[in-house]
């Protein structure tokens, strides 16, 4: 009987399994935590490593609260945290997203070796890195794309914009937040824009269909000079019709069997139109056909309503074009068409100027760069890489290989 109480009463004295381990590990995060003034570089790396070995086999809230202490460290052992980082995500957010001991280095590599959502935690964190921001942008997991998007703090680079842009087809939700990243060019918007819904577009045109003042009055003198040369230089000659005020296309106007761009679409809207027509209005409105052909054969109203904006048609002739192009005035309820009424309300809204800048970008950026080479990418449905083709090559594969 003695022997039974003194066992029974050894057990009551034991510590719990783990005890002490939990006293260790809270013991050695104090001391890593010590300022340094109190404690040498040397031995605070001494205890981030015997802390290392017993965080590999201890439990999870034991962890989590070694995750939280180090997190507010300025200088806490980076093998510490790369173990926290990659461990279960409860554990490894407090680390992902705060601790200011992380490299881009770190980030990285951790980003390179979890799962979804730990990814989406490094998204969030502030003055996140652009070099970051590309390897998370990799993945192309929606969840961590559209958190980085919303992350005002990330600085995102051409590279991971690019590679949105072209997911941007296929997910709305990509073309409204990259339309309110700082980032973006017109390049990026007025491209998104052939994909964009109706309030995406609204959004594009109020922030890229801009003047071209500065530009016009800085090159002013060179169109007398390039026509000195005959217009022989094909780069000039394109990056001057951009920046030219006048819309219209005088030369084509005059060579056109139409008097006009109003005479011609009346003429279609009695006889209908014909790919010789097209080619007719778009020359004479100052782009290309393959312009042109984009433009009328989108869904929505807006292109049109630039359009016809631009070279200064008026609104009836906007609603004699629509009809001319057979698009449908009225809904099955009598109600206006939704598309005319965008229309309208994009020839409204939008001036003459800013109008002509669109439009004049849309013809330079899909018709610039449509050689060979480009075309050859089109068809195989590839983007080409804008180092090498440069912005119009992308907008134009992107616009041209999208199927809508």
């Amino acid at each position: 009987m003695s022997q039974t109480l003194e066992l029974d009463s050894a057990m009551q004295a034991a510590p719990r399994p783990g005890a002490v381990r939990r006293q260790l590990v809270k013991r050695l995060a104090d001391a890593i935590c010590l300022p340094a003034s109190k404690l040498t570089p040397q031995e605070r790396h001494m205890a981030g490593d015997v802390l290392v070995e017993l965080l590999r086999s201890t439990e999870a809230d034991i962890r989590e609260s070694v995750a939280k202490r180090l997190v507010m460290l300025n200088e806490a052992p980076r093998t510490i945290l790369l173990i926290l980082a990659k461990d279960e995500i409860r554990i490894a957010r407090h680390v992902l997203e705060n601790s200011k001991s992380l490299t881009d280095s770190d980030l990285i590599q951790i980003a390179r070796q979890v799962k979804l959502h730990h990814r989406k935690e490094i998204a969030q964190r502030r003055h996140l890195s652009d070099a970051v921001a590309d390897v998370l942008v990799e993945f192309m997991e929606e969840d961590v794309v559209e958190t980085l998007l919303k992350n005002r703090d990330a600085n995102l680079s051409d590279t991971a914009l690019q590679r949105i842009l072209v997911a941007s087809r296929a997910h709305q939700t990509y073309v409204e937040l990259l339309a309110r990243r700082d980032e973006l060019r017109p390049s990026h918007g007025l491209t998104m824009f052939w994909w964009a819904d109706t309030a995406n577009r609204r959004r594009i045109l109020k922030r890229f269909a801009v003047t071209r003042h500065v530009l016009q009055d800085s090159c002013a003198d060179l169109y007398a000079l390039a026509a000195a040369e005959g217009w022989n230089d094909s780069g000039v000659r394109k990056a001057l019709q951009f920046i030219e005020r006048r819309q219209r296309n005088r030369v084509a106007v005059q060579r056109s069997p139409y008097d006009g761009l109003e005479a011609a679409i009346e003429d279609i809207r009695r006889t209908g139109l014909t790919r010789t027509a097209m080619e007719e209005i778009a020359y004479m409105a100052g782009i290309k056909p393959a312009t042109g052909a984009q433009i009328l054969t989108d869904a929505g109203g807006e292109p049109i309503a630039v359009f016809c904006k631009a070279p200064g048609l008026s609104r009836e002739h906007l609603e004699a074009f629509w009809i001319a192009l057979g698009r449908p005035t009225q809904a099955d309820d009598g109600t206006p068409a939704p598309a005319l009424a965008r229309a309208m309300e994009t020839y409204d809204t939008i001036s003459t100027d800013k109008a002509q800048t669109v439009l004049r970008y849309w013809n330079w950026s899909l018709t610039a760069s449509l050689g060979p080479e480009v075309l050859d990418y089109i068809r195989k449905g590839v983007i080409p890489r804008e180092e090498e083709f440069g912005a119009a090559a992308i907008t134009a594969a992107l616009v041209f290989s999208h199927k809508g």
